[in-house]
């Protein structure tokens, strides 16, 4: 196995410990702080970041750390770097509702090695290192590369709460990709376990505005390992700096871009 995927395994399953004893425990007995609007923290989510941080600082300590909570964590060696979200889907959690998940990302020289997403209820962990494809615990996934366009679709998404002036554009899109053909819409709360259900052929593709880095990171790459394309919302490459992904195979991309262009405003464009 991957050194790094190791460790970062590691990381992901005593974070994932951290997160179910805690959802295991009264609602009343978290402590949650909100950060921004429509954006909270827990205890739970500041311990499961510890825990990552110190098993990743046993094995790897000149490496740099990007996390949600604490921000930039720099080392000595800046070409690798570790990005990382301790609880994707916060709110879930604080609503005692069992999705959420640990996305851990490794990024070498500024692309992707590795990714791995773990969802400590149902005991899955989504894995997947550049060049050796995605796998759900020890089995490889591949996405359903038959689909040649949207018609029954099921899509995952999320709604741009954080950012508000988005709201009209995203609700444009959800209209025009009904009117094209979309059965429905899932929106979960967790952008990383979209990501990955997309890979296990849960859903058959995903598109959300404005995520983050640690939101995506690790599942993208556990998307593209099971052979799906990732673009943001143009057909561009650039989706980690932007935070605006579509993923699924190639066809359904294709189609959902084109079916979103005319709801696009300048801003979405970049």
């Amino acid at each position: 196995m991957n050194p790094m995927l190791n460790i970062a395994i590691r990381a992901a399953r005593k974070a994932g410990n951290i997160i179910a004893k805690g959802y295991e425990q009264s609602p009343q007995d978290t402590q949650v702080y909100q950060k921004n609007t429509n954006d909270y923290v827990t205890d739970i989510d500041k311990a499961a970041e510890a825990a990552i941080i110190d098993v990743i600082r046993k094995s790897y300590p000149d490496h740099s750390i990007v996390t949600e909570e604490s921000g930039v964590l720099n080392g000595s060696n800046e070409n690798v770097q570790w990005v990382i979200d301790p609880l994707d889907g916060t709110t879930n959690f604080v609503k005692r509702l069992p999705h959420f998940s640990v996305s851990i990302a490794i990024r070498e020289n500024g692309r992707t090695t590795v990714g791995v997403v773990y969802d400590p209820i149902r005991n899955e962990l989504f894995t997947a290192v550049r060049g050796e494809g995605a796998k759900l615990n020890e089995f490889r996934l591949r996405i359903d590369a038959e689909r040649r366009d949207l018609k029954g679709t099921v899509l995952a998404t999320g709604f741009p709460f954080k950012v508000l002036r988005h709201r009209e554009a995203h609700l444009n899109m959800l209209e025009a990709l009904m009117n094209n053909g979309v059965a429905d819409f899932r929106r979960t709360g967790s952008a990383a376990l979209d990501l990955a259900y997309v890979a296990a052929g849960r859903v058959d593709g995903f598109f959300e505005i404005g995520l983050k880095p640690w939101d995506c990171a690790a599942g993208e790459l556990i998307a593209r390992e099971a052979g799906a394309i990732v673009t943001n919302f143009v057909g561009g490459t650039d989706y980690l700096k932007s935070g605006n992904l579509v993923v699924g195979n190639g066809r359904v991309v294709k189609e959902i871009l084109n079916s979103i262009q005319p709801t696009l405003t300048e801003e979405l464009k970049a």
